[in-house]
């Protein structure tokens, strides 16, 4: 391309996070006859999603169907939650509150996560 080309697009979504992927694959869904890019500033995608993430597999269900039968590298369902409260020289472990149960839920690596979207 030179610099007087220029490419159009009905949607640019910025960063192919978890949220941008999942928001250009939504749309698609929506609306197949629009065009769709994802600009993303890493070399590669999931380059820049280092952390881990606790996730309900209902949202992967939708996002990536039939994934149960090739599952996304690096994932774990939690078996059980703790809440623990912890100075310098002291840990109490306290009650869970409900919202912050996720047994049921996966355990996963966000780069493997973004490089399946």
């Amino acid at each position: 391309m030179s610099d007087g080309d220029s490419l159009r697009y009905d949607v640019l979504v910025i960063g192919a996070g978890p949220a941008g992927l999942a928001c250009a694959i939504t749309l698609k869904r929506v609306r197949p006859e629009w065009s769709v890019a994802v600009l993303e500033k890493a070399a590669t995608l999931g380059a820049h999603s280092l952390s881990g993430a606790v996730i309900e597999p209902a949202f992967v269900d939708r996002l990536l169907p039939g994934w149960r039968e090739d599952p996304i590298d690096i994932q774990v369902p939690v078996r059980r939650d703790r809440f623990v409260y912890l100075t310098s020289r002291r840990r109490w472990v306290l009650p869970t509150p409900p919202p912050m149960h996720n047994r049921g839920n996966l355990i996963i690596s966000l780069g493997a996560l973004v490089r399946r979207l």
